[in-house]
């Protein structure tokens, strides 16, 4: 099989469309770059597409590596004959591969390997032959030894090396493992002694539970492994060990004599209880486990997704507050690119109670510093400190925002936050967070590690290198789609242009500080180790407004500059006055400019490109409306409708933040009346909806809601 058969059997796309894409891949070119800029090429696939090109191209490279060194292995051992290579060189299933490996691997000291090492093969293999055997005692007599001095141990000797044979029959093995992934069912109980900790209560559903591991939900399948881990529960995987003893039975037992029959069952039963089933359990359950993983992982990437091209304010003025009781309201000032002006503390709610005093410092601030909006962190007391600041008579109108502060605390307390305000504590670092995400969400989170952001479920519980690069490529994917000012972007968020990296991003940094703003997109060529390669790949994401060519604020890739020139000429107008003016634009007859490099699909991107260049895709913000009557969960009643935003989905239902400290659960039954499989289909984070209360459980702090009429 090759690489493109491989690639057909998971998606279906036209070979040419894959053989290009791995040539581009092979290039060291990037996704974003792939699919917006080589759509010719790759026949217009989307990043989805390519992405998963990308992944089995590793999965299948990966799987050549493993046969060449499964071959070698077997080779050396001189145990290497024509028809298992053939096998083995036709595998494309890695667990299939691993089974033909089985019998070869080096293992440690087993019983069927003393047994062999004690001569007791021949005796094995006359058994396992299952030819009539007039007197089986006097067979196995002739094996005794000084070291085997009964007939039993003999036969023992025997049975051990035969369970051995059958754990390793490629054809009970498949037998067995389809069985296990249509009949294995999960079970679960509750470790006795810590059955009233308070901590077992979070998986008191789990307590006695038993399913099919094939109907089981991946965040029911998830929460039970963390109750596993975490000590609280006992869990089991495995199908009836009867309809087990007669699937092997029927491929291996062929004799009816009936003390062949006897130790051939037992040789059997062995292997199936101490080989075959810790085996394939623990397959059937790591594959399920995986599955949940990428499940999780994919609800993960799609919540990370919409958070990051969450609607930003833009380049404001803004006054930013870390709420709190105690330790009071942490304040800062910033001005229209995010840097830091001025910073204090205000002690507006109990036990201090200084409203008026808070009020005329916050007045005082919103004049001395023109500030064109509030934003305020939605964690404790979030509620009392909008409340207050709505209350206060400002002398414009002021937009007040809450803000979600998910990872705030990540951030502050991180390398990054130190180096950008050495001199200032994790408090108003995590203001400034607060702040800076309401004026451009994507450029402040791609500072924080995209698992602490904490929109998904059980990110800690899942497959640590699969969510890392899913969510790496979900960052990457949303800064390329958004695009990048060069002059004012951080290192962290240069990191995840395309064709940049981590040291080139210090790179672009430190020549932008050493030299000032780059006036044009040619003169990133400047900056040190930047090849055309990098230049390739990055530039066309990378914004200058106001530089010397309107095209550097654009979508258009420099390579198609030329185009873009002779189509304004054709026009008999500057590239400046085609850009922007539709009229013109409309005058162009794209099938004009078709060549052997550029089609169709670029040349109606660049058109609209010229249409509304530099266009941030991402919407406006919006501010939500809590009722002002609710401060916690106890002012909760059922029935209550309220005004809410969705502030993180899961496959099981959204969660609304509804202006009090904990956020509400949507059970996907209760968000529309019709059935949905996948609730990303209906809802998305930042959206505002209205709901009703239906159960508050004050006790756990958990409230039910619906958004069903």
């Amino acid at each position: 099989m090759t690489i493109i058969q491989f690639i057909q059997n998971q998606i279906q796309v036209a070979t040419k469309q894959i053989e290009n894409t791995i040539q581009l891949l092979n290039e060291d070119c990037t996704i974003p770059f792939i699919s917006r800029y080589r759509k010719e090429m790759t026949g217009d696939l989307d990043e989805v597409q390519i992405s998963m090109i990308a992944k089995l191209k590793v999965n299948f490279e990966a799987l050549e590596k493993r046969k060449t060194s499964i071959l070698k292995s077997i080779e050396e051992q001189n145990a290497l004959t024509s028809e298992l290579k053939q096998k083995i060189e036709n595998c494309y299933d890695e667990i299939l591969l691993e089974d033909y490996y089985l019998p070869f691997k080096k293992q440690k000291k087993t019983k069927a390997a003393i047994a062999k090492e004690k001569g007791l093969e021949p005796l094995a293999k006359i058994i396992m032959k299952q030819n009539p055997i007039r007197d089986l005692d006097e067979l196995a007599s002739r094996y005794l030894t000084d070291e085997i001095d009964s007939i039993e141990d003999a036969i023992q000797g025997a049975k051990y090396i035969m369970a051995e044979w059958i754990n390793e029959n490629e054809r009970v093995r498949n037998q067995l493992r389809r069985k296990f992934n249509y009949e294995t069912i999960i079970e679960s109980k509750v470790v006795k002694s810590k059955k009233e900790e308070e901590n077992a209560q979070k998986f008191s559903q789990y307590f006695d539970f038993s399913e099919p591991l094939k109907r089981c939900a991946p965040h029911r399948l998830l929460a039970i492994l963390r109750g596993e881990n975490e000590g609280f529960l006992k869990v089991s995987v495995g199908i009836e060990k009867k309809l087990a003893l007669e699937t092997i039975e029927n491929i291996i037992l062929k004799t009816n004599q009936t003390d062949l029959v006897e130790i051939i069952e037992d040789a059997i039963a062995d292997a199936f209880k101490r080989l075959l089933e810790p085996s394939l359990s623990n397959e059937r359950l790591n594959e399920a486990k995986l599955q949940a993983d990428k499940s999780s992982i994919q609800v993960f990437s799609n919540n990370l997704k919409q958070l990051l091209l969450a609607a930003p304010l833009g380049e404001k003025r803004i006054l930013a507050i870390d709420p709190g009781y105690r330790s009071g309201c942490k304040i800062v000032c910033l001005d229209e690119k995010g840097d830091l002006i001025h910073n204090e503390t205000v002690y507006p709610h109990a036990p201090q109670n200084q409203k008026n005093d808070a009020s005329k410092k916050i007045k005082s601030l919103v004049n001395a510093y023109q500030i064109e909006a509030i934003s305020i962190g939605n964690g404790t007391a979030s509620r009392e400190t909008e409340n207050w600041i709505q209350s206060i008579p400002f002398d414009r109108n002021l937009k007040v925002f809450v803000v979600n502060e998910a990872g705030a605390s990540i951030y502050s307390a991180s390398k990054i936050a130190r180096d950008e305000f050495p001199q200032f504590d994790v408090t108003v670092r995590g203001a400034v967070s607060i702040g800076r995400r309401l004026a451009d969400p994507l450029s402040e989170l791609v500072k924080i590690e995209p698992k602490s952001i904490g929109v998904g479920q059980y990110q800690h519980d899942v497959d640590q290198k699969l969510l890392k690069e899913e969510l790496d490529e979900t960052v990457m994917l949303c800064v390329n789609k958004v695009g990048v000012n060069l002059n004012t972007a951080s290192k962290h968020l240069l990191n995840y242009v395309s064709g940049i990296g981590e040291k080139m991003a210090e790179n672009i940094v430190n020549y932008r500080s050493e030299n000032g703003q780059f006036d044009s997109r040619e003169s990133l060529k400047n900056v040190p180790r930047l090849g055309e390669k990098a230049f390739q790949q990055a530039s066309a994401f990378l914004r200058i407004p106001n530089g010397k060519n309107p095209l550097d604020n654009s979508a258009v890739h420099p390579e198609s500059y030329k185009l873009v020139e002779k189509m304004a000429k054709d026009l008999k107008v500057s590239t400046e006055e085609l850009i922007g003016n539709e009229g013109l634009i409309a005058q162009i007859n794209v099938e004009k400019y078709v060549s052997d490099k550029v089609g169709l699909p670029t040349l109606k991107d660049i058109l609209e490109e010229l249409k509304k260049p530099g266009l941030d895709p991402r919407q406006k913000a919006v501010m939500v409306q809590f009722d002002k009557n609710l401060k916690s969960i106890e002012d909760l009643k059922i029935g209550m409708k309220v005004q809410g935003i969705i502030n993180n989905i899961t496959n099981f239902g959204c969660f609304v933040d509804i202006g009090i400290k904990q956020s509400g659960l949507v059970h996907i039954s209760k968000i529309t009346k019709a059935f949905i499989s996948d609730v990303n289909q209906v809802v998305h984070l930042n959206q505002i909806v209205e709901v009703t209360v239906t159960d508050v459980d004050l006790e756990r702090k958990r409230i039910q809601l619906s958004m069903v009429e």
